[in-house]
């Protein structure tokens, strides 16, 4: 058994366009006020400086909290400079370890200098330095008489 297609849907007359009104051109967008149209994130903060200012806390959303810890303390620069040499390692297919030992230490001597922020991540490391010593030792049981030698 078929069935007949569907009716087309209803259509409403539209009202007549009078001779003083012009034909409507259904390919232009309404208008905007100018207000509306001028409202960027400029006229809405004001000065530039505001502008730079909002820019930089939304890049700072997009960063880890880490990141944010790192540069909320003397060591920005330092850290900054470490975090451009590893994407650049990376982009570049480069060793991490190799190509920015110089800028990992001066990173770590900055961070020592401002031990009384960066205590919290400077105690981590030196966690995991000797937890990965631990581990070494117990699979080579050599190590933990050279070891138990040092801290004798």
């Amino acid at each position: 058994m078929s069935y007949p297609p569907p009716p087309p849907p209803p259509t409403t007359p539209s009202p007549s366009p009078s001779s003083s009104d012009p034909a409507p051109d259904h390919d232009t967008p309404p208008a905007v006020s100018l207000a509306a149209a001028d409202e960027g994130p400029e006229s809405k903060m004001g000065s530039g400086d505001e502008v730079a200012q909002v820019e930089e806390e939304e890049e700072e959303e997009e960063e880890c909290g880490f990141c944010l810890f790192m540069k909320g303390g003397g060591c920005k620069d330092a850290f900054v400079a470490w975090e451009k040499c590893v994407e650049d390692a990376e982009k570049r297919g480069d060793d991490i370890v190799d190509k920015c030992a110089e800028v990992t230490a001066l990173l770590k001597k900055c961070m020592d200098a401002h031990a009384d922020y960066y205590e919290p991540v400077l105690r981590a490391e030196q966690a995991m330095v000797e937890a990965a010593a631990d581990a070494a030792a117990s699979a080579n049981p050599e190590l933990e008489e050279v070891k138990r030698g040092n801290d004798s």
